[in-house]
């Protein structure tokens, strides 16, 4: 593989991986950007259903082939696949380019279910090959920072974290809202985030309990039926009966575009990660102390590509299966019991 360095760690090559993209809008083009950008790897194949899209795409990599398909992208020499489909298609596609021997890099959520995400972790350790999921907030300088003050016990432990995620706009595709396609709705798509950093910073507890309310157009919704959550809170009890509450929505009466957040509580102080201004982008995080606050990280911060970047350059040292892949499961089980109900 280009630029990839061997288990024994001599360097192979010191050219730029080879990546293919399957799927180029918004999102797929601004990770496609990030990862040119860093040197790390180039786009020598692209395949996306709309033509304007893979125009759009070659227009930052004018070297790369368009492709027909997933099945086109295969036959090419690749040494990592970014995959930015829809939801439904991501287990699948990310399957079939691990078992042809091909890292990958896979929007979230990995799986619809948790079983579609152990099947493609499986499929990881099955081929030795790397697997990575964007749950880009993690790589945030602010969430950074309240990770390591909890890992150096400056917060004393922590027994109560808040996390919110509000948008004030939903989806403008239609398969978000169908349950087949999407696996849910604000709470798989936004939620998933929530669950993630909570876990995340807290080394990946184990959950105990799950309480949870799902709603759509302000009507709670049952276990059944086809209709996507707009709003969603649910309520998890850690191992040792730390609490974490989190609430996510789409289309709510925010009074600007996005409210998001994590707070974590605990004995010796407290930490604050919040957007600004109803920002998407720019976010600052603090250190909490009584009635005091000490800041940590104000924007601007370049953050979104930082999860391709970070798969890239771990390719490039090692390509093959990172056990650490075991924490994508970890936050669907979270997320399947959500949506499971209460416990």
């Amino acid at each position: 593989m280009n630029g990839i360095v061997s288990r024994q760690g001599a360097a192979v090559t010191a050219k730029p991986l080879k990546l293919g993209f399957l799927g180029v809008g918004w999102i797929g083009r601004h990770r496609m950007k990030a990862i040119c950008d860093s040197g790390l790897g180039e786009a020598v194949a692209i395949a996306d259903p709309s033509e304007e899209m893979a125009r759009e795409a070659k227009a930052i990599a004018p070297g790369a082939r368009i492709a027909a398909d997933l099945d086109d992208l295969l036959c090419e020499h690749l040494d990592g696949l970014v995959i930015a489909t829809p939801s439904a298609n991501h287990a699948a596609q990310s399957i079939r380019a691990l078992e042809a021997g091909i890292p990958v890099f896979c929007q979230k959520p990995l799986g619809r279910t948790a079983s579609e995400v152990k099947a493609v972790i499986d499929a990881s350790r099955a081929a030795d090959r790397l697997l990575g999921v964007d749950l880009s907030y993690r790589h945030t300088k602010g969430m950074q920072k309240i990770r390591e003050l909890i890992r150096a016990n400056a917060l004393g432990k922590v027994f109560a974290t808040d996390l919110t995620f509000h948008n004030a706009y939903g989806p403008d595709k239609p398969w978000f809202y169908d349950r087949s396609l999407s696996g849910g709705g604000c709470l798989i798509d936004l939620g998933v985030h929530l669950v993630d950093l909570a876990l995340w910073s807290l080394d990946f507890p184990s959950v105990k309990t799950v309480t949870s309310r799902l709603r759509a157009g302000g009507k709670r919704l049952g276990q059944a039926g086809g209709q996507v959550e707009d709003f969603a809170t649910a309520t998890l009890t850690l191992e040792g009966d730390e609490v974490v509450r989190l609430t996510c929505s789409w289309r709510l009466q925010a009074g600007c575009e996005a409210i998001i957040g994590a707070e974590f509580f605990g004995t010796e102080g407290g930490a604050s990660f919040r957007n600004v201004d109803g920002s998407f982008y720019d976010f600052t995080a603090d250190k909490l102390l009584g009635t005091s606050r000490k800041n940590l990280v104000q924007p601007p911060d370049e953050w979104g590509g930082r999860a391709a970047v970070d798969w890239a350059r771990k390719l490039a040292r090692e390509p093959g299966h990172d056990s650490a892949c075991e924490e994508f499961l970890a936050v669907a089980e979270v997320i399947d019991r959500i949506y499971h109900g209460e416990e």
